[in-house]
């Protein structure tokens, strides 16, 4: 499984170089160094989970829509690159447990507290309450990331990638733990905090303007 994974990982880097420049900003803020973390990514195109990954040098588990693994094909191979299938309008209890699982055993996983691609690029202000499910009850810190430009290199409807710059931001790393511990919020309001805690650190990342932000280089 690993071969295919990594056979994967280095087509997307060079697509990336391909299709882009790609570049990460941050990068010494992906905390390589930490086992069990949730890596929270805003959603603007099929691009994105690769994009996250291949900034890691360490394999990820990404969602990935339930109806991709359909076809026995892309089944196979969404498999072996750690995809989880998922219902984005109704994911269900046995998958939020078995990304819990994989978080307690140190794993990394890459997660769109959005929910669904963006239609215009922009941020939700609200992410889904889920996500705060999955932090509160595996305990791992998070590392919020923000994605510039794969929504016009495949936009929604689009056959084709074309060519255009891209980055991915990355943002001083989450933790909760004091959050859950103190007990002033208890059940879906103690998710929904650290969801909407999460989209506001993604809201803050930016990038330079040749990249599509106002940010300094």
């Amino acid at each position: 499984m690993k071969i295919i994974y990594w056979i994967g990982h280095a087509f997307f880097k060079f697509a990336s170089w391909l299709y882009g420049p790609y570049k990460v900003f941050n990068r010494e803020k992906l905390r390589e160094d930490l086992d069990g973390v949730l890596i929270a990514s805003n959603h603007v195109s099929f691009l994105d989970p690769p994009l996250v990954g291949i900034g890691y040098r360490k394999p990820v588990y990404y969602f990935a829509r339930k109806t991709l693994f359909r076809n026995p094909i892309a089944n196979w191979v969404l498999t072996r690159w750690q995809a989880i299938p998922v219902d984005q309008g109704n994911p269900e209890l046995s998958i939020l447990k078995k990304v819990i699982a994989l978080l307690k055993a140190g794993e990394k996983v890459v997660l769109f507290p959005e929910g669904e691609r963006s239609w215009d690029g922009k941020l939700k202000e609200k992410g889904q309450a889920g996500v705060g499910m999955i932090v509160a009850k595996a305990k791992v810190p998070v590392v919020p990331v923000r994605l510039f430009g794969p929504e016009e290199v495949l936009p929604r409807g689009a056959k084709w990638p074309r060519r255009r710059k891209m980055c991915m931001v990355v943002g001083d790393t989450l933790d909760f733990s004091e959050l859950i511990a103190s007990g002033e919020l208890k059940g879906k309001a103690l998710y929904q905090e650290i969801a909407d805690r999460i989209m506001a650190a993604m809201g803050e990342l930016d990038a330079p303007p040749e990249f599509g932000g106002e940010a300094e280089a």
